[in-house]
């Protein structure tokens, strides 16, 4: 003879796990009614149905930062739409990893973050992953969030945390490739110099004038594409380089992730 199993039980399950109540009722008469059973059941399941759609593309999804002004964590969690990566159970999967990250690391989160996944996928139907994760710490941090699809974590030596703020906004916006000059490699220098070799070399001009060029069209793309020769987005007449000097601070490092 079957275990009758009542609506309060099903409703315990479901407050638990959040997931359907038909699954909940399969899987506690499955469990002939005991609760821990039933839940070992749906944890099985859950990674069953987040084998099966582990091969789905996740081309959406959000990030999070979590900091103190002295340390911060970016933890990025990728899904296949927007509809769920603005699904409150998909936001709060997020802000339990970012929590763990911060206050556990890195490394515990990302070993207990297949277990902490697997049932937001038997909620959602959709494919689950997690995404890069970064600790940053230093003297002063400041980071930024846009839309929830872009973080940046700014360390200094030196500043504020506004200025840090500040700064993460500007490579938000930016997207630059290097902090310094020093950054770019010899190898990187060359490619572009070939590159815009090509774009002068129709130009009816003397050999000199023409190196002019092609050194100038050089200058200008790496000054574009690094942080501290790059006009300062809230204040154009200066860089962001000139904007630290003031301030007797200097970048330590930066993080910036996109989803």
């Amino acid at each position: 003879m079957s275990t009758q199993i009542t609506t309060e039980q099903i409703k315990e399950l479901r407050d638990t796990t959040g997931i359907s109540v038909m699954q909940c009722k399969r899987a506690l008469e499955e469990a002939e009614g005991d609760m821990n059973k039933a839940l070992a059941i749906l944890k099985k399941t859950s990674s069953d149905i987040a084998l099966k759609k582990v091969s789905r593309e996740v081309k959406d999804g959000r990030v999070s930062i979590k900091t103190d002004g002295k340390k911060a964590v970016l933890v990025s969690l990728h899904c296949e739409t927007d509809f769920v990566a603005r699904n409150e159970d998909f936001t709060k999967l997020l802000d339990g990893l970012t929590e763990k990250a911060f206050l556990e690391g890195i490394e515990k989160m990302t070993a207990e973050a297949k277990d902490m996944i697997d049932p937001i996928i038997q909620k959602t139907g959709e494919n689950i992953q997690l995404g890069e994760a970064f600790l940053v710490s230093g003297e002063v941090i400041g980071s930024y969030v846009h839309n929830n699809k872009t973080g940046v974590i700014v360390s200094l030596t030196g500043g504020s945390t506004e200025l840090a703020r500040d700064i993460a906004m500007h490579v938000t916006a930016m997207r630059p490739e290097y902090i310094s000059q020093e950054e770019i490699t010899e190898d990187v220098k060359k490619t572009m110099r070939e590159i815009f070799e090509k774009e002068v070399a129709g130009v009816d001009k003397p050999a000199e004038i023409k190196e002019k060029m092609l050194l100038g069209k050089m200058a200008t793309y790496f000054k574009e594409k690094t942080l501290l020769d790059q006009s300062f987005i809230k204040d154009g007449e200066q860089t962001v380089g000139k904007l630290l000097e003031k301030a007797g601070a200097k970048i330590k490092e930066v993080k910036r992730y996109s989803i």
